[in-house]
């Protein structure tokens, strides 16, 4: 079994939109029609399939100290009196919610159906084609996918987004800021109220009034289209959509971002052509920015290009009953020159793993804001009403003694981005990387 890293899903704010932390998924209505005896049966037993696959599996057999029957106790009836599945499912994500810890979520099924009907409604089948951040309340386009119908409005990053379907983003945001001020997902969960809002199904339209480059209110209608990147899909996890872009800078410089360690057959050849082509380059940037993790074995790979000393490794994976560690697969012909990796608060899981194993290793430097410690393996499984279980099954050490769960990556070099340099179409955390390069030469 390959474990798996996924997102911020134990609040669930990233799931459907392929749980990447560049979209999110949209408030989607499920029926909810008077429950059946044997519906009511089988959240029951979903309920009984959750508590106990926690207590057996978590790989912390005292649960934090938690009293675990107790919440059974506490929750079951609610589950029991449930007059719908939201109901039901609601206290399923209360008890989960008792962890404290990411990677534990509950997927409702038409979640799994939408994305499995060519045509049908659903929360990530489209895209405006806009990546956001929030930056001091406010929240800015970063980036515009070549060819969206927000490209050809002619939106451009820096742009503020200040309501969405005549809904005012600036009390949520204030909401949510407050909320998790002292919370490493706060980046994520911010970006989240934005990016939930700007999908949907393909050929539906959303409604975005924007603040542009002269502060002068422009109001657009935008068309969703399938999102940008390959269809990926994985055992029981809803579809991904993965992509990844590689190119030289200044002739001099290699650089590589992809927004998940997924899709291995078609990123991992394309990675590995871009790293040979790089191997006499001035420097090396991988851009993590918004990547939400994936196959930690794909992370150990790419890490094998920069390590070219046996038995290193990025961390461990602390079992119920035993560890692993995460071995690199050193090469011969590893890049020894200075590497960089950019992240931000939207780096999850297997980001932060590759990010923060080659800092403790000293083979990188890491430029951005902190990401959001959300970093434990998991699995998804369907329950038996249709429903699917995500869960952790391991806690992550990183090469340098820490969990970082709950913690997250440090950069050694703190960079934001602000209106004004994205007005002007400056990328400062790149910029920050490539003049530290500039002096390593």
């Amino acid at each position: 079994m390959i474990p798996r890293c996924t997102a911020l899903l134990k609040m669930t704010f990233l799931l459907v939109a392929g749980l990447a932390l560049g979209g999110c998924a949209t408030a989607a209505k499920e029926p909810r029609p008077a429950l059946t005896p044997e519906q009511r049966q089988v959240n029951l037993e979903s309920f009984d399939h959750v508590w106990t696959t926690i207590r057996d599996k978590h790989f912390d057999p005292e649960l934090g100290g938690l009293d675990w029957e107790a919440i059974r106790d506490e929750l079951r009836p609610q589950v029991e009196q449930a007059e719908s599945v939201s109901q039901a499912r609601a206290a399923m994500r209360e008890m989960i919610a008792r962890l404290g810890q990411s990677h534990f979520a509950i997927i409702p099924a038409f979640i799994y159906e939408s994305v499995d009907r060519p045509g049908s409604s659903g929360p990530i089948d489209g895209t405006a084609g806009l990546d956001v951040r929030v930056v001091d309340g406010c929240a800015l386009v970063t980036s515009v996918d070549e060819g969206s119908s927000a490209a050809q409005a002619g939106v451009r990053p820096g742009w503020q987004i200040l309501r969405v379907n005549q809904e005012d983003l600036a009390p949520r945001l204030e909401a949510v800021a407050e909320e998790f001020a002292e919370s490493t997902y706060k980046d994520a969960m911010l970006a989240s109220v934005v990016q939930s809002r700007l999908v949907g199904s393909i050929g539906e339209t959303v409604d975005v009034t924007f603040s542009d480059g002269q502060s002068q209110p422009v109001e657009l209608e935008l068309g969703l289209a399938e999102r940008r990147g390959r269809r990926f899909q994985i055992g029981t996890y809803p579809p991904f959509y993965v992509w990844i872009e590689t190119r030289l800078i200044d002739d001099s410089i290699g650089y590589a971002a992809f927004n998940q360690f997924m899709d291995p057959v078609h990123v991992m050849p394309v990675f590995n052509k871009a790293m040979a082509s790089y191997n006499e380059a001035d420097g090396v940037v991988i851009d993590l920015r918004g990547n939400s993790g994936g196959i930690i074995g794909q992370a150990m790979g790419m890490a094998g290009w920069f390590i070219a000393e046996e038995d290193r490794y990025l961390g461990t994976l602390h079992f119920r009953d035993n560890e692993l560690k995460a071995i690199i697969n050193a090469r011969a012909n590893a890049f020894t020159g200075p590497l960089a990796i950019l992240v931000d608060g939207l780096s999850g899981s297997s980001s932060e793993i590759f990010a923060g194993g080659l800092k403790d290793l000293g083979r990188a430097r890491i430029f951005g804001s902190r990401t959001p410690g959300a970093a434990l393996p998991s699995e998804i499984e369907r329950l038996p009403n249709g429903d699917g279980f995500q869960y952790a099954f391991a806690n992550y050490i990183s090469r340098g003694g820490e969990a970082l769960e709950g913690k997250g990556v440090s950069p050694d070099v703190p960079v934001v981005p602000t209106r004004e340099a994205l007005l002007a179409g400056r990328d400062l955390v790149l910029e920050s990387a490539l003049a530290w390069m500039r002096t390593e030469r």
